[in-house]
This record gives C-alpha cells, sequence and structure tokens, in this order.
C-alpha cells in the first residue's frame, strides 16, 4: 500500500513538472516576444496575436531568426491597400519577373481568425488554395475586411506607423500582371530581429 501512495506521489510530481516545461513554451510566455523589422526606411515593431494564430507566428519567428527575411524587398505596395514582401526571390534584382513567387520551400496551414484587418495589421500572403502560405507576408495601409477570415493575421504594428506609411507611399509602377504595385525604388528589409517585448522602447 505504501509503494502504491509513494508510486501516486511520484506520479503526480512527475504530471506537474511536465506541466510547468509546458507553461514555459505556452503562447502565453511567446506573447512576451516581439517582431522589429529593420528597414531602409526604418523601423517597425509588430505585437504577435499568439491567441489567433500561434503556428503562423512560431513559422515567421523560425524564418526571422534563421536570416530567411535579411535583404528581400517589400516587393508590392498597393496605395491604401498593403505593402507585401517576405519573398526570397526578391533578394535578386535578376529575378525581377519572379517576385511574389517564392517562399521558404514548403506551405503552412491557415489559421483565419477573429482579427480584423486593419492598418497596421500584419497577415499571411498566399496563393489561392487556403494551406499555401510560406514566408510572404503583408502590412495593411487601411481596413481591408473583405480579407477577414480569407488571410490569416497574425499581428500588428505597435511602433512604425509613420514608417509603414512612407513605405506605403513609395512612388510605383505597373508590373508584369498590369498591376499598379511595383515600387520604383527598394524598399529593403534589412532584418527582422525577435526580441522580448519589454526591451523596445
Amino acid at each position: 500500500m505504501k509503494m502504491s501512495i509513494l508510486a501516486a506521489l511520484l506520479l503526480s510530481s512527475a504530471v506537474i513538472a511536465a506541466d510547468e516545461k509546458k507553461e514555459g513554451t505556452s503562447p502565453v510566455n511567446a506573447g512576451n516576444e516581439v517582431a522589429v523589422i529593420k528597414t531602409s526606411e526604418g523601423d517597425m515593431v509588430v505585437q504577435f496575436w499568439t491567441d489567433a494564430a500561434p503556428n503562423t507566428i512560431e513559422n515567421f519567428k523560425k524564418l526571422a531568426r534563421a536570416e530567411f527575411y535579411n535583404g528581400t524587398i517589400f516587393h508590392r505596395i498597393v496605395k491604401g491597400f498593403m505593402i507585401q514582401g517576405g519573398d526570397p526571390n526578391s533578394k535578386d534584382p535578376a529575378k525581377e519577373n519572379r517576385y511574389g513567387e517564392g517562399g521558404p520551400g514548403y506551405k503552412i496551414k491557415a489559421e483565419f481568425n477573429d482579427h480584423p484587418h486593419e492598418r497596421g495589421v500584419i497577415s499571411m500572403a498566399r496563393e489561392p488554395g487556403p494551406d499555401s502560405a510560406g514566408s510572404q507576408f503583408f502590412i495593411c495601409l487601411g481596413p481591408v475586411p473583405r480579407l477577414d477570415h480569407q488571410y490569416t493575421t497574425f499581428g500588428k504594428l505597435i511602433k512604425g506607423d509613420d514608417v509603414l506609411g512612407k513605405i506605403g507611399d513609395t512612388p510605383v509602377t505597373r508590373n508584369s500582371m498590369g498591376e499598379n504595385s511595383k515600387p520604383t525604388t527598394r524598399v529593403v528589409i534589412e532584418k527582422i530581429d525577435i526580441v522580448p517585448a519589454d526591451s523596445v522602447k
């Protein structure tokens, strides 16, 4: 009988320890991190919505930490709508006709949620299929309700709205698809740092 009580106590301790370990990596703690998007026009800071799109956020953080985004550009800018970046093809001006086609070599599952597309909101760009996002993302320049529940929103700017506006005002010309969205100058994402929220003043 004593052995079974001891075993129960040991099991209870193991369960508590496992729960504590899980808690240390929970989305609640992950919410204490922000992304600092350092661009040629200045810095923007994104606060993540871990309640809404945890897997999307982890993918974004993973790519940022691997320096995947370093040297990419905002290759698509649509006035009053959004700025789009995250395509590795955009590191190379010689691949301009393939901007918008690149990714990390895999797709992630959509996490559509109730956070609306408003100015400063960051969301995943994708192909026609819902589970087709990879690395490309966009930041809204204004409300875009038609995209709600169609694209995965996962955070919002808490700093750098002036930088967003400056990038949004970049002169554009027509791209190969006839859309007036091709920047006439390269707006470079120099790097994306994932840092503790309390380290950003």
